[in-house]
Formats: C-alpha cells, structure tokens, sequence
C-alpha cells in the first residue's frame, strides 16, 4: 500500500510537470536556439529522475563522467526502461534520441519530444527508417549534437541483453565521431510495461570512448556491445 501511495504521488507530479515544460518549451521554440530549448526540456528530465528517487526510492549513481566527451559522439545503450532515456538526454546535452515517429503523435508528451529534434522513425518501413537514421544523424553530428541509439532496439529486462543493430556505427563511422558504450540497470526500478516504480539503487557506467577511425561499423558495434555486456555484470555483481 504505501508503494502505491508513493507512486501515485510520483505520477501526480509527473503529469502535472509535463504540460508546463511541453508547452512552454512550444511557446519558447519561435524564439530560442536549439542549445537553449534543449536545456530548458531536459529541466523536466532532471526533475523526474530527482522525484522517483524522492517519492519512490529510486536512487542512483553515474559512474565514468570523466568519459563524457567534449564534441559529437554516438551514444549506445542497452534499452530497459525510460529512466536512461530521461538521464542520458541532459547527460549528453544536447542529444537528438533515434525513437519511434508514433511517439511525437502523444498529446503533450510528444510536443515536448519534437522540441529535442529527435530522429523519428517508422519502423514499419526499415528501409525507409535505416536511411532516416543515417542522414539526419550525421546532420545532428554536424551541428554539435551528440546522437543517443538503443541498438537493442526494443527495451530488455534487466539481465537480459539484445543483438545490436549497426546503423549507430554506420553513422560515427561516416561522420568520424567517436562511440560511447553506456551501461545500466534502470529496469530494476522503471520495469518495462508496469506502471508501478521500485525502490532500488540504479548504476549508469559511461565507458571510454571507441575511436571509429580505421574500424568498420561491425568492428564498433562489437566493441561497444562486449563492454556493454562485461559492465552489465559488473554492475550486477
């Protein structure tokens, strides 16, 4: 019961949150640069990974900030819930996230997306989504941002780890930015499907950047993938 209540109380200041930063993030978007809106949006991310750890006990550490790169990379990360999403958005300020076009369709959440210029795609039409990725990736490299991939794909449950797509390395590989493997255990308290938040202590390890310069995107991927998959042990252990 008290859980419960907990969570009810996290999602009340969750939805009530969420208008005020989408809309005013709308309003403020004719007026301001990209680096400013990005970091007036991500004020909200900030305040709901700060309030899951108030209401529900979700407490957390990032480990390897000494990692954060100082120009444009790649960023993959294994995929469990939405918490990274949130984390990982100002960690990598500014960050244009590769997600689901269906997404910016939600009423208000979605308009706050659309101001983080995401990469949308339909993935209905892989073809169509591969070359989506590929061009407006290296676009947003090219004017500074950092690009956020789930190579997974698909969100996983903590201990498990999906096959990577290479369309993250395709993208540093051409652009000649480096790839930054991210690990963590965010699903153990934002399960995937549930509503339903857990007390528990999250890790997010930022790894030493992989240089693309004379690698292939294969090479990268698994490069990425191997460190992803030895840190999800040593995180769990």
């Amino acid at each position: 019961m008290l859980l419960t209540l907990r969570n009810l109380l996290f999602y009340t200041v969750y939805w009530l949150s969420l208008p005020v930063f989408s809309f005013t993030g709308l309003l403020l978007w004719p007026v301001t640069s990209y680096r400013w809106r990005s970091g007036f949006v991500t004020l909200w991310n900030r305040l709901v990974v700060w309030w899951l750890k108030i209401t529900c006990g979700a407490t957390y550490e990032i480990r390897g900030r000494e990692n954060l790169p100082s120009g444009p990379s790649v960023v993959l990360s294994n995929h469990q819930s939405a918490w990274e999403t949130l984390a990982l958005q100002y960690l990598f300020s500014p960050a244009s996230t590769v997600l689901k076009r269906e997404l910016l369709n939600i009423p208000v959440f979605g308009w706050g997306l659309r101001a983080m210029e995401p990469i949308a795609i339909d993935r209905s039409n892989p073809r169509e989504a591969l070359k989506a990725v590929k061009e407006q990736g290296q676009a947003r490299l090219a004017s500074g941002n950092h690009v956020l991939i789930f190579p997974e794909g698909t969100r996983k449950a903590p201990g498990e780890l999906g096959s990577f797509a290479r369309s993250g390395a395709d993208i540093a590989c051409a652009a000649g930015v480096p790839i930054v493997p991210v690990a963590h255990n965010a699903g153990t308290v934002w399960p995937t499907r549930q509503w339903k938040k857990r007390p528990g202590h999250v890790v997010l390890s930022i790894g030493p950047s992989l240089q693309t310069e004379g690698n292939n995107s294969k090479q990268v991927t698994e490069q990425a993938r191997q460190w992803i998959e030895q840190e999800l042990h040593r995180i769990a252990g």
